[in-house]
């Protein structure tokens, strides 16, 4: 089974994620990020690609993640890709993802995608106001990402928030399950849960 967690930058996608592991188990789900598949441009020095709209559809290898998501079905493991966000580039190394009876895929395009969507058997949208998201990303953002406030607060006005009207929101028409408030709705959350559970026979 296939689960789609889709939402925009910081709405607690990745709370979500970490309860429909919990309720499931490690040794049967399998996590994969859209974030992973950020393009690479090294020929790039880093203030130019700090500059990039990483908010664009364009802006991810949907194609591979699309090709990666198969193989998992399949059974098959792959070799994912490891993405450097404090240098906005992609490691040479890969990491090794096994394929498990449930397959979470997260990211906020996740749901633009008309053939990365096919391949979903459940697509949540995690919905959260504005005003905390930019909180939250600024917050994980300084801390965890070594940006500065100020470099956080102009990706935010020139292109996350942009892409969010443009591409993120409209996309939550595709979803089959929509949690307001973000993953601290536990009432949301928990019908999620039983609802993932029955699906996936546990």
């Amino acid at each position: 089974m296939v689960i789609g967690v889709a939402g925009g930058t910081a709405s607690g996608k990745t709370t979500v994620v970490s309860k429909i592991v919990a309720s499931l188990g490690d040794d049967q789900v399998t996590v994969l990020e859209h974030d992973r598949y950020y393009r690479d441009h090294p020929q790039l020095r880093l203030e130019e690609r700090a500059s990039l709209n990483y908010d664009h559809p364009d802006a991810l290898e949907t194609d591979l993640m699309v090709s990666h998501v198969q193989a998992l079905r399949a059974g098959q493991a792959i070799a994912a890709p490891v993405y450097d966000f404090t240098r906005h580039t992609r490691l040479p190394a890969t990491e090794p993802v096994a394929a498990r009876r449930v397959i979470i895929i997260e990211g906020i395009l996740i749901f633009v995608d008309a053939s990365l969507r096919a391949l979903m058997d459940v697509k949540v949208f995690v919905d959260t106001d504005a005003d905390t998201r930019f909180i939250r990303r600024l917050s994980r953002d300084v801390a965890d990402r070594g940006r500065t406030m100020d470099s956080v607060i102009d990706q935010y006005l020139g292109t996350v928030k942009p892409m969010h009207l443009e591409f993120v929101e409209p996309s939550k028409r595709y979803a089959d399950i929509i949690i307001p408030q973000g993953g601290y709705n536990t009432v949301a959350t928990d019908m999620l849960l039983t609802m993932i559970r029955s699906l996936a026979g546990r």
